[in-house]
């Protein structure tokens, strides 16, 4: 198993940072995936934080979460576009490779594609200069836009080489459970263009409301391979990897019991689902031949030859 493809999502860990860094890197994890408040909430502050995340020597793959930023129009979009400036910062300030775009929930936001698509066109530009990803993903709960398929739709509309798609295996799943596990469109997606996969389950057959929908998501997932979805997601994975996706694997698991376990409990949990996922996958399974290009280098020397 490659170790080195999985990461922890501080979400899914009780306790400091320091110490969700501390029980990834003692449980042999090479990444982990941050949230904003994890820097600027840390209590001796944004410095500090940034330092630590530096000293633990764990690669910041992303930086979570920009919420409600697409479609919107007048002051409510500059107000985002700053915040989307803010966020970029904090990206480059750790190192991160990416930067999370939900899609909307806002009433006040526009479904029109092309202007959605414009909109993520932009902060991928501001992006850029910074050798730093954005990818986009669709809530199961999103108001416009819900379902994978829809948010390829729009990131090929806009038509950037550094905004992928990112794919949560639980919204995912959650639709699946609701209109059947058809992976087609997943299959259509390029793999170079999966900008990031977030892996959880969960522990029922369906979520039918958006506020089940909701609740799940946020209090009650689980680890692959501990859910009752494991064929579905199984086959997720493979048509993931058949796709040619060779990023990252990050544990997105919003578990209120898991936030009562040590630290290092959950992160052993963990590891042992990075060997389930392997499992699934041949390649995941198997050592490299070689290490990979790091994304931000290869977008630092292309900004270079530009």
């Amino acid at each position: 198993m490659n170790l080195s493809d999985f990461s922890l999502d501080t979400i899914t860990l009780a306790g400091s940072l320091e110490s969700k860094l501390a029980a990834a890197s003692a449980t042999g994890f090479e990444q982990i995936t941050l949230w904003a408040k994890d820097l600027v909430g840390h209590p001796e502050g944004f410095e500090v934080a940034v330092q630590r995340a530096r000293q633990s020597r764990l690669r910041v793959n992303a930086i979570q979460v920009m919420r409600d930023y697409e479609g919107l129009s007048g002051a409510l979009h500059e107000y985002k576009i700053d915040t989307a400036k803010a966020m970029l910062k904090l990206c480059a300030a750790v190192h991160a490779d990416r930067l999370l775009i939900c899609s909307s929930t806002s009433q006040h936001a526009s479904g029109d594609i092309d202007h959605i698509a414009r909109d993520l066109r932009k902060v991928a530009m501001l992006a850029t200069p910074l050798g730093i990803s954005v990818c986009f993903e669709a809530l199961s709960w999103g108001r416009y836009v819900s379902d994978f398929a829809l948010s390829w739709e729009i990131v090929g509309r806009a038509d950037r080489d550094n905004l992928g798609v990112c794919i949560d295996s639980f919204h995912v799943l959650a639709n699946c459970s609701l209109h059947g596990g058809n992976f087609d469109a997943l299959a259509e997606i390029p793999g170079h263009k999966i900008g990031f996969v977030q892996l959880s389950d969960f522990m029922w057959s369906a979520v039918r409301s958006a506020e089940e929908r909701i609740e799940t998501a946020r209090h009650l997932r689980v680890f692959p391979g501990e859910g009752v979805h494991s064929d579905a997601l199984a086959q997720m994975i493979r048509t993931i990897d058949r796709a040619g996706y060779r990023g990252d694997w990050s544990f997105e698991v919003f578990n209120d019991d898991y936030l009562q376990m040590p630290p290092s409990a959950v992160a052993e949990r963990a590891r042992k689902s990075a060997s389930w996922v392997a499992a699934q996958s041949a390649r995941r399974s198997l050592p490299r031949s070689a290490p990979r290009l790091d994304e931000r280098a290869w977008s630092l020397r292309a900004i270079g030859a530009a």
